[in-house]
């Protein structure tokens, strides 16, 4: 049917109304305030009156007194042709670009705003920030509920931490193996020779060779290393043994630089170790090796109790 009074502003509005029943007076009080009785349409029992016939006065004009009284079985219907009083939600899928103060934008951008209404189509990514810096406050990122929250690079989990506030780093470089095979009749003269760590327990990055016993630094940073092993049957005629962590860098030896010479027999059992935070540079190495100086060679690196690990701790 036509729309009855004034057409409102937009298509999300919808005009008011108000329906009174069941009175005995000749007034009836109107749910909005107006500025006159040209505002409103007033239909009794499907009648149109006259604006002349009524009057409108009060607090705000929303006492409406009509040309006659009513019986309880009369029925006024009070139109405001001049006010909009409702916003109704827009459909789904009605608004679109054009209907906001703003230029389309390319493929892959986000709205923006510069805090002072201006919308616009920005390219997002870049550094991720909070806090700090020109944002003068704290910032968090979490949740709120029981659930773990994980940090990701290239689709893999680097960062965990679960709802009772445990972190782990899956892919952190972190390897542990113990030795496959007894190192026997170490040489005597003066030769390093390589402790045969040939079995992994873990190896989180595969950062560890088997097969050549060693440690290769995926990134450079500082690593945690250390060993244990067992040195059976020391010649009493050696000048001096070391076992240590040989790096690219540097030999980490000084603790476990024993002299044999004064002992009054061969030494059945020697158990030794060693733990450092080594400077290494990507690429750079790390195994467990030891030298014996003079005396006969019939020392064995054991491979009971023969371990090395290590991870990444800075």
């Amino acid at each position: 049917m036509t729309y009855v009074g004034q057409q409102p502003s937009t298509t999300f509005d919808s005009g008011i109304q108000d329906r009174f029943t069941g009175l005995s007076s000749n007034t009836v009080t109107l749910t909005h305030d107006i500025s006159a009785e040209t505002d409103i349409l007033v239909v009794w029992n499907n009648i149109v009156q006259d604006s002349g016939t009524y009057s409108v006065g009060g607090t705000g004009n929303k006492t409406l007194t009509l040309g006659g009284t009513l019986v309880s079985a009369d029925v006024v219907t009070v139109y405001y042709t001049n006010k909009v009083m409702q916003s109704v939600n827009p459909t789904a899928n009605s608004v679109g670009i054009t209907e906001l103060n703003l230029s389309d934008g390319s493929n892959g951008q986000a709205i923006t705003t510069n805090g002072s209404g201006t919308l616009s189509f920005a390219t997002t990514g870049g550094d991720l920030s909070f806090g700090g810096d020109t944002f003068g406050a704290d910032r968090t990122i979490g949740s709120n509920d029981a659930y773990a929250l994980s940090l990701e690079t290239n689709s893999n989990v680097a960062i965990k931490m679960d709802a009772n506030g445990h972190v782990t780093m899956p892919l952190q470089s972190a390897f542990s193996a113990q030795a496959g095979s007894t190192l026997s009749n170490v040489a005597t003269n003066n030769s390093v020779h390589t402790v045969p760590v040939s079995t992994e327990i873990f190896d989180l990055n595969a950062d560890f060779n088997t097969g050549t016993y060693t440690f290769t630094a995926p990134v450079t940073g500082k690593y945690l290393l250390t060993f244990s092993a067992t040195l059976d049957n020391v010649d009493t005629g050696a000048t001096y043994v070391v076992i240590y962590i040989k790096t690219s860098n540097r030999n980490y030896s000084d603790s476990n630089t024993f002299g044999i010479n004064g002992y009054s027999a061969d030494e059945p059992r020697v158990e030794v170790s060693q733990t450092v935070v080594a400077d290494m540079d990507a690429s750079d190495t790390a195994i467990i090796a030891v030298r014996q100086h003079e005396g006969t060679a019939q020392m064995d690196v054991g491979d009971d109790g023969c371990h090395f690990s290590g991870y990444l701790v800075a």
